[in-house]
């Protein structure tokens, strides 16, 4: 669902070169990345693609992401190698897998079906997800969610008529399935109300790690305030999964509240990398929200009235 622009093959090009360099700093990346992002054509696709190359899990997850959100069958068979790299960091080859499931053709279907019992757990689950998304929107009169967070989503969400009550039961239950407790997810995050917010910070202490980085990258889309201690949390849990607590400290980020500063200047230099690298995103993230920017990306190109975007 990313909302793409054109842009001139200059542009393009100095984009590129900055995800490219060693001496751009991540912030700086990550910025040149979500411009690529929005802009339209191959060039840009491949722009993309390259930045596969950098040495950061972290950021290569986020490059995954991206071409996810932009839906380009062009990209099937790099996230296709992502996927297959027993060798690839577990939270890019999720990413990857989350990536085709948001492309959604029939190849993409038949691969993540081959990895649906990959050994790693959050592979294997996000698998499962992108293949039930895949057959939902197959089977729906439309292939659009209309999420307001303008965000392709590996799940639709549960529809907002059901009862808050209803939905929180759902998505505290270990026993149902994981696209099910997604389908409550969202719904929770578009109804967007204190008591919707408490069920998704209650979930926080759910068993699957899949789980729990989505709820977090929810709350971070959510931008709620009274979700910060309960991410706090997650980000000084030094035994709760990476991708959990990288997407408890961006989440911090997105919120944006002042409280939030100390703590991730704390974690910037957290023994695992990517969190490390995640507050130091985040930090990022809450300079641009305090400076009122009306989009997290590089200022660098023409493209003008375009959506903030959310980091995974």
């Amino acid at each position: 669902m990313a909302v793409e622009h054109e842009a001139s093959e200059e542009v393009i090009g100095k984009m590129r070169q900055k995800v490219l360099a060693a001496s751009t700093s991540l912030p700086a990346k990550y910025r040149a990345l979500f411009a690529l992002r929005n802009l339209k054509g191959p060039s840009a696709e491949a722009a993309l693609i390259s930045a596969l190359q950098d040495e950061s899990a972290l950021f290569r997850h986020e490059v995954a992401y991206c071409l996810g959100q932009r839906q380009d069958p062009a990209a099937i068979a790099t996230l296709t190698g992502i996927l297959v790299d027993q060798h690839e960091h577990p939270m890019v080859r999720h990413e990857a897998g989350e990536a085709l499931g948001a492309i959604g053709t029939p190849e993409c279907f038949d691969l993540l079906r081959d990895f649906s019992g990959d050994p790693c757990l959050e592979v294997a689950q996000t698998c499962q997800l992108a293949l039930q998304r895949i057959q939902h929107y197959a089977e729906a009169a439309s292939n659009s969610d209309s999420s307001p967070y303008l965000s392709v989503d590996p799940a639709p969400a549960a529809p907002l008529s059901t009862p808050t009550a209803d939905l929180r039961s759902l998505l505290l239950d270990e026993d149902a399935p994981i696209f099910k407790r997604y389908t409550a997810l969202f719904a929770l995050r578009n109804k967007g109300g204190r008591d919707e917010v408490a069920a998704l910070e209650d979930s926080l202490r759910s068993d699957s790690a899949l789980l729990k980085h989505e709820v977090a990258y929810v709350l971070g889309q959510v931008q709620d305030p009274a979700a910060i201690n309960a991410l706090e949390q997650v980000l000084r849990d030094a035994s709760e999964n990476a991708m959990v607590r990288h997407e408890a400290a961006e989440a911090l980020g997105s919120i944006a509240d002042r409280r939030c500063v100390k703590l991730l200047e704390d974690f910037s230099t957290d023994p695992e990398p990517i969190v490390a690298h995640s507050c130091i995103v985040a930090l990022d993230m809450l300079a641009h929200e305090e400076s009122g920017d009306f989009q997290y990306a590089d200022s660098g190109h023409t493209v003008q009235n375009s959506p903030s975007v959310t980091v995974c």
